[in-house]
């Protein structure tokens, strides 16, 4: 796929664990995982918002663009 999720990376620089996450975000660890290994087809805008919140990041430091060769 061509879209690269970083959440791994955010995730280690603000020492954080995937379960912290998903508890302030609300959703739960099991999807919070199919988001951070790429297998998730859609994100909500409402869900992105909030790990952008919580991350004090930008959408762009969590999702890449990477063409397919």
């Amino acid at each position: 796929m061509a879209i690269i999720v970083n959440l791994d990376v955010m995730l280690a620089k603000r020492k954080m664990k995937s379960k912290d996450l998903a508890k302030i975000i609300g959703i739960t660890s099991a999807n919070l995982s199919i988001l951070k290994s790429g297998k998730a087809k859609a994100i909500r805008f409402s869900t992105l918002e909030a790990i952008c919140k919580a991350l004090d990041c930008q959408p762009s430091d969590i999702l890449e663009y990477q063409a397919e060769e």
